[in-house]
């Protein structure tokens, strides 16, 4: 078995061709997708960047594994303590381990590990590339890298190659050469002038006022950014700029393909699509971030071409790390039994979908706050808002509403009742599943809430008064008098 695992950070499904999108972001994705197996109802299990892929490559929700931030303690994965041997947990049950134990040889072309130093994340990789630039790498420093390892490697048998792109994240850096093929493409239908009106009102970081964090200017270094998205034709610069990131990793990944197909291993390969989580482009005032635990941050898309599936959509609720389980077991090899992740193998070979009654999502990097997913609702709970536009409990049906403009649990107590609930039961099992006395979110509130926002609240209530806004930093002064 080969497998190219193609890992597109902040990349939104619905932004995709294949997932319904009006915009030719995807002509080479969108051809895999023809002949590949499309999932419509992924979910990282913890946002957003550093407990994903801790999550992921650990099989272990962050509750389990203890990384559920960006800094402080909840960056690190639990101490192990007395127990630990030669090797930490990662080295023998991480997704790369249980792949190396059934007879694959594992590689990875990311920065990721050096950028949230997420030392834990290298653990059974036989080969290591990091291009060097810390989350800052564009396609052209990923690419030649990749296709190097392809032509040494690829017409070997048993070989899971980890390929990491960055480029639809924030600063958007294409390079200017590329253009703008979307300059003369509407916006999606539902960024009208009121919608963006609404959010200019608003507050919070990476919003309409602030994109880029609390108020910071963005650097004359990054022409694909508005400063703020005072217009219409500023938020579709904001949008071109992150389709354009988009469309620019499509055409490398047409690269690769190329490559495999050359090298006459194409059908041979198992190629994957996903991300480590999407991104909010204006659902719930958050603008080119992944700030949130809601559909826009932790719906992902994952497409799977496997020689001899047929091609088609599975609706199923799965999380992430449901798909590395998977994948582990068609190589031949067994689940470790500490896994959160549970395999849908049989499902998946006999073109069923297997998923799970519910879901729950976790944020702590820029809000604190738990998602319930089920059925046609999220359900999200904060405990700490970020300092942006939510309250304590939110409902959404995304049917209806995907992008979370309606809250429905004033109207709806009875279906919010039956989220709590499942949630409950769902925070009861991974305390008797967990080898340890701490629910990490506990440990980012108590150590001064969300770590991008600590030491922010005092200069952002001036900012939020001086541009007219009192009203939202009032609130936000009585929410948090402890902050200031």
């Amino acid at each position: 078995m080969r497998v190219l695992y193609i890992d597109i950070d902040s990349l939104r499904p619905d932004h995709l061709g294949c997932y319904g999108y009006h915009r030719n972001t995807s002509p080479n994705i969108d051809a895999l997708a023809e002949q590949s197996v499309r999932f419509d109802n992924v979910y990282i299990s913890d946002a957003p960047c550093l407990p994903s892929r801790t999550a992921l490559w650990s099989g272990r929700c962050g509750f389990r594994n203890g990384v559920v931030g960006h800094g402080g303690t909840a960056a690190d994965p639990f101490v192990e303590g007395p127990t630990r041997g030669f090797r930490d947990v990662f080295a023998y049950t991480g997704w790369m381990a249980a792949l190396r134990q059934a007879g694959m040889y594992t590689a990875t072309v990311s920065s990721f590990g050096e950028r949230h130093a997420a030392w834990h994340w290298y653990a059974g990789y036989n080969e290591i590339y990091n291009p060097g630039k810390r989350g800052m790498d564009t396609a052209d420093d990923v690419t030649p890298v990749a296709l190097e390892w392809l032509q040494q490697h690829g017409e070997q048998d048993n070989w899971f190659l980890h390929v990491n792109y960055w480029d639809p994240h924030t600063p958007y850096r294409t390079p200017e050469a590329f253009g703008n093929p979307f300059e003369n493409d509407p916006l999606p239908d539902w960024m009208t002038e009121d919608m963006r009106k609404a959010r200019w009102e608003g507050f919070g970081p990476h919003s309409a006022q602030e994109p880029h964090g609390y108020g910071e200017e963005v650097m004359d270094k990054y022409p694909r950014l508005p400063k703020q998205l005072d217009s219409m034709e500023s938020l579709k610069r904001w949008i071109d700029g992150y389709d354009v990131g988009i469309r620019y990793v499509d055409e490398h990944i047409g690269r690769l393909v190329n490559a495999l197909s050359e090298m006459g291993i194409l059908d041979d390969t198992v190629i994957v699509i996903s991300a480590d989580h999407a991104e909010n482009q204006g659902e719930l005032n958050v603008f080119g971030d992944h700030q949130t635990a809601d559909d826009a941050t932790c719906r992902i898309p994952l497409i799977i071409r496997w020689a001899g599936s047929q091609a088609r959509v599975d609706h199923g609720l799965h999380y992430h790390f449901d798909w590395a389980a998977t994948l582990i077991e068609l190589a031949g090899g067994q689940v470790p039994d500490n896994w959160d992740g549970q395999s849908f193998a049989e499902a998946f070979q006999a073109g069923e979908e297997g998923g799970r009654e519910y879901l729950v999502t976790s944020q702590n990097a820029w809000a604190c706050q738990r998602g319930v997913r089920f059925d046609r609702y999220l359900c999200l709970r904060s405990y700490h808002d970020g300092y942006k536009m939510v309250e304590p409990l939110m409902l959404f049906d995304l049917e209806a509403d995907p992008h979370e403009q309606h809250d429905l649990s004033a109207e709806m107590p009875e279906v919010v009742n039956g989220a709590m609930s499942l949630l409950a039961n769902w925070e009861h099992e991974m305390m008797l599943r967990s080898e340890h006395d701490v629910d990490p979110l506990m440990t980012v509130l108590r150590e001064g809430g969300p770590f991008h926002t600590r030491g922010e609240l005092a200069a952002y209530l001036k900012r939020l008064r001086a541009t007219d806004r009192g009203a939202h930093a009032d609130r936000l002064e009585t929410l948090h008098p402890d902050e200031i």
